[in-house]
């Protein structure tokens, strides 16, 4: 379980017992195990003393079973059978809107909301909504102050870096021609649209009519008249808890797998992760194949192989020998790729956790994949 010798080791003892830690953000492409990975983080800063609750925005329930509960919704939900304060949830993000509306809105603003057709597809289903509300939610958890530590499950791929867009892209939608064409009547007066627009709107409404249909274009006007300060609100949290991500409280750490593709990805986030100023704590490198005999190279074992078979004995000697070049074949494969991230990324600290024999489903084993992310 060594790192490359050109990367600093990545302490994440020192990340979770730190205080002044109270956000942790894994981030990563998808199958690399970065659900275990913050799950066993949460158990370790819990049973070491710190309150914790994890977050996953990641529609797979591995998070949930390795803990030991039945589900996970919008609500935290204490984690039983772990040494310490530790709370779980899977982000709901229309139940999280809902919950932005209700909180932000007078009753009847609330109730044309919530019951709009137009909004019940926006919260379900908007490309974005589920970045917007991860946004929302750790910025709730973190103003809450029930927490001491909030770690954050992304999404997996690309998409998990989306929620750092969330800001930019609220307000890009908001302040759209289109939106601000759509919020006119109300900004008016609350009259009609059709009565009180000039012609140039009349044009332009005529012929979202004919695209969208009049009741669709209707839903669409009352949704925005009702929700234009609720949104402003929202877009102001979001930058708040923006900034929340690049305070120094916060640390990203980057999982992987010693894949090719995977690294790439890593590549990408942790360059991504610069460009936004965001504090980056290291690189998890899960599933690292490693053998019993190391000093037994592919070249000697395959030579010694077939050796034995050419004469026709031990047959299982033989089979033996061919699974361990293979297996030192693949090791010096996932070598060659943690050497060139680490020669594009020499500042970046890391750490590894070998491949296990069965996936991790209680938490006895995310209590061992906690030694192991420490090395313990």
């Amino acid at each position: 379980m060594t790192t490359s010798p050109t990367s600093p080791e990545l302490d994440l003892d020192g990340i979770i017992d730190d205080s002044g830690t109270r956000i942790v953000v894994c981030c990563g492409s998808g199958g690399v195990g970065k659900t275990t990975t913050a799950a066993a983080l949460g158990l370790r800063a819990a049973e070491r003393g710190r309150n914790v609750v994890v977050l996953t925005v990641d529609p797979a329930r591995r998070l949930a079973q390795s803990m030991g509960l039945t589900s996970l919704d919008n609500t935290p939900r204490k984690v039983a059978g772990a040494d310490g304060e530790l709370f779980a949830m899977m982000l709901d993000m229309k139940r999280t809107f809902d919950e932005i509306i209700e909180a932000h809105a007078d009753p009847e603003r609330a109730r044309q909301i919530l019951t709009n057709p137009f909004y019940q597809s926006l919260s379900s289903s908007f490309s974005g909504t589920q970045e917007y509300m991860a946004m929302e939610k750790l910025g709730q958890l973190r103003r809450s102050g029930e927490w001491d530590l909030i770690i954050v499950d992304t999404p997996p791929s690309r998409s998990a870096l989306d929620f750092l867009d969330a800001p930019e892209r609220l307000g890009r939608f908001l302040d759209g021609k289109l939106i601000r064409l759509l919020m006119a009547p109300a900004k008016a007066g609350g009259r009609s649209a059709f009565k009180i627009l000039n012609a140039g709107f009349g044009l332009v409404a005529g012929v979202l009519t004919k695209v969208l249909g009049a009741q669709v274009l209707k839903d669409i006007q009352t949704f925005v008249s009702a929700l234009d300060a609720v949104f402003g609100g929202f877009r102001q949290r979001a930058e708040q808890t923006y900034k929340l991500l690049q305070a120094p409280g916060t640390a990203f750490i980057v999982v992987a797998t010693p894949e090719r593709d995977a690294m790439r990805e890593a590549s990408y986030f942790v360059e991504r992760l610069a460009e936004e100023r965001m504090p980056l704590a290291g690189l998890v490198i899960n599933r690292v194949h490693r053998s019993p005999a190391p000093d037994l190279s592919a070249a000697r074992s395959t030579a010694a192989a077939e050796d034995l078979e050419s004469r026709g004995e031990h047959e299982l000697t033989a089979a033996v020998l061919r699974l361990h070049a293979g297996r030192m074949q693949l090791a010096a494969r996932e070598h060659r790729e943690q050497e060139q991230f680490a020669s594009a990324h020499p500042t970046v600290p890391v750490t590894q956790v070998p491949a296990m024999s069965q996936d991790v489903h209680d938490l006895d084993g995310l209590r061992e994949i906690g030694e192991l992310l420490a090395k313990r």
